[in-house]
């Protein structure tokens, strides 16, 4: 039977997803760096030797954490895109489409900290000596990017952008949903009250989408 982190309760005809199961509760309690191997096998129940059947190390298991962060920021982004009112005007409903992608991303990072942490961590040998393989070569691109890349070419496309100007505005919008993704998570943002977060957001949206009808 395949293992569920949703009830805590880990079965262990699967072990490898078992052990990703337990893997994820601790990212989602504490962030990557709490992400380890023995702690994982000890959530499951079994010795660390059987998780070490499965994974070389604390870098495989969190890099295979990171990947499932990493769907789950998508995830969030596909549906507050999929409850965003249509629009009649295409300019007007490709709009809406990137800041509500952009907000589904936000709000991933203030509902699920620890996963959005472990979502854009950099997997390194745990302190006590674990040591972690390379990565594999040619990951695939982060599929966040690609959904906002996808609605800014759209935008773009109405707004008659200039041509070659995607890329760097898909990188700027990014790293503004990004950078006050961060803020509000473990900067100083994290002060605000929900309805100043509210406002934060969407003034920053509203910069995202103007700028990408500018270029």
């Amino acid at each position: 039977m395949a293992a569920t982190s949703a009830g805590k309760t880990y079965h262990h005809g699967d072990l490898r997803n078992a052990l990703v199961c337990a893997a994820v509760d601790l990212a989602t309690e504490g962030g990557p760096e709490r992400v380890v191997l023995r702690e994982a096998a000890r959530r499951v129940g079994v010795s660390p030797t059987a998780a070490y059947r499965h994974f070389d190390g604390r870098g495989e298991l969190l890099r295979t954490v990171r990947a499932h962060a990493r769907r789950e920021l998508a995830a969030a982004m596909e549906r507050a895109a999929a409850r965003e009112p249509g629009a009649d005007d295409p300019v007007l409903a490709a709009e809406r489409r990137v800041a509500a992608l952009c907000r589904g991303y936000v709000g991933f990072a203030v509902e699920q900290p620890g996963l959005y942490r472990a979502a854009f961590c950099v997997p390194r040998p745990h302190p006590a000596g674990e040591s972690a393989p390379e990565p594999p070569p040619g990951e695939p691109e982060i599929r966040a990017f690609t959904l906002l890349g996808e609605a800014l070419d759209v935008l773009g496309r109405l707004g008659a952008a200039r041509p070659g100007a995607r890329p760097a505005t898909g990188a700027a919008a990014w790293s503004a949903v990004h950078g006050l993704s961060l803020l509000l998570v473990d900067g100083p943002l994290r002060r605000l009250s929900p309805q100043g977060r509210s406002v934060a957001v969407e003034a920053t949206l509203a910069m995202v989408v103007s700028g990408a009808g500018a270029v």
